[in-house]
């Protein structure tokens, strides 16, 4: 039988083939076949049936290209995570969350404070614990309007109601917001 690969490309093609196969079963798509009694047979996991769909399938692709090494340390591993399993939505609301505790524990609020409110206590332009005063009045009044819109825009809605993010792009550009949130909340509360 003739090879269809010419003979001096034959070891790059099969190490392209370990490589691959080995992925498969680093992502938990192929699993061992546990009721075969020839050793090594595989079968599709339970996670690789459901990106059978082609809409499973674009959502698991993008969630792989998704940098978790750009994320925030607060949210990096959990929140990464919901992207990837597919659930954007859970990301967005951990991720808008992590910033909302952020905010609260830098500027030494009660729990009961929340949401938009504290975010304009936090930020506010005249006497924000976590306002930059260096800044123009513009600047600081600004900075409140964007963690108080964010929280309100990305957090609230998944808190309160049913919200589905079909578009898992979009879920991961509102994490990457949030990331950045919380990056700029690091900055003020640190002495």
């Amino acid at each position: 039988m003739q090879c269809p690969y010419p003979a001096h490309k034959r070891a790059d093609a099969e190490a392209a083939f370990a490589e691959a196969w080995n992925w498969l079963c680093v992502q938990g798509l192929l699993v061992p076949k546990i009721e075969s009694t020839v050793s090594g047979w595989v079968r599709l996991s339970r996670r690789a049936e459901t990106l059978l769909d082609e809409t499973a399938f674009r959502t698991y692709v993008g969630s792989l290209e998704f940098p978790k090494a750009l994320l925030h340390p607060a949210i990096r591993e959990e929140v990464w995570l919901d992207i990837v399993r597919g659930d954007p939505g859970t990301a967005v609301f951990k991720a808008f969350r992590a910033v909302e505790i952020a905010v609260r524990a830098a500027g030494k609020y009660l729990d009961k404070e929340v949401g938009m409110d504290l975010m304009r206590q936090a930020f506010n332009v005249n006497n924000g614990p976590l306002s930059d005063m260096t800044k123009p009045a513009g600047e600081r009044e600004s900075r409140a309007h964007l963690f108080a819109g964010a929280i309100g825009c990305f957090k609230n809605p998944v808190s309160h109601r049913e919200v589905t993010i079909d578009d898992i792009r979009e879920a991961q550009e509102q994490v990457m917001l949030a990331s950045l949130l919380l990056r700029i909340v690091d900055s003020r509360s640190k002495p």
